[in-house]
């Protein structure tokens, strides 16, 4: 006699706690990542993920086989690059940041994919687009924030890439904030518990202060 089918309820189905910022994390950085092939860009990002590896970190697939002359993506020399011509001015016009982009031969589809990520209009404000630009550079929340110190620190090269606390505190609550999952009260948390260790350090923060602690609410 055949067994009957298996017959699952709402009550047996577990969900893993960690699934939901995991899928989300990835679908992100897909978007912003804009990969020409998913499935091999998504097979390298899991595999470093499983790795404890940053994902942002490695040479995806989507590299393999592109002229060295075509720009596979922004990078964080070109975003430093672009910084120091932009941010003369607090905000820019589309068709200025567009020329530029082409100058450093970028993707434009990456651009309009920032464009669209921060809601853009013509006037667009640097800072706000230079943050989005940070996470598209791979990683979550606080891995943008570490490529933001890095670029905007007086620092010397391999140094402590110090910023100003009021940047970060911009930078932070403004990708918090776009995020849109993130309570408002884990922000000021969050920040608060930054501000004693910035009083200390003459009003600069750097990366070793916040990578340990946790931007972003856990899922119940």
């Amino acid at each position: 006699m055949p067994l009957p089918d298996t017959i699952y309820c709402s009550q047996q189905i577990t969900i893993p706690p960690q699934l939901p910022d995991i899928l989300k994390n990835f679908a992100k950085a897909a978007i912003r990542t804009q990969p020409k092939d998913l499935l091999l860009w998504s097979a390298d990002y899991f595999t470093a993920l499983s790795r404890g590896e940053d994902p942002s970190l490695r040479k995806t697939s989507d590299a393999t086989d592109i002229p060295a002359k075509i720009s596979v993506g922004l990078t964080a020399v070109q975003l430093k690059e672009l910084h120091a011509q932009m941010s003369r001015r607090e905000s820019c016009s589309r068709e200025e940041l567009q020329e530029k982009w082409t100058e450093l031969q970028l993707p434009m589809e990456q651009l309009e994919t920032l464009l669209s990520l921060g809601n853009f209009g013509p006037d667009i404000s640097w800072m706000a687009f230079f943050a989005h630009a940070c996470t598209a550079l791979g990683g979550g929340l606080l891995t943008s924030l570490k490529f933001a110190c890095e670029i905007l620190t007086e620092d010397e090269e391999g140094g402590a890439a110090s910023i100003p606390f009021f940047v970060f505190v911009r930078l932070y609550t403004y990708l918090a904030e776009q995020d849109g999952d993130i309570p408002q009260e884990h922000i000021d948390t969050f920040l608060s518990s930054l501000q004693a260790k910035a009083e200390q350090q003459k009003g600069m923060i750097k990366p070793p202060d916040f990578l340990t602690i946790n931007p972003i609410p856990s899922t119940p």
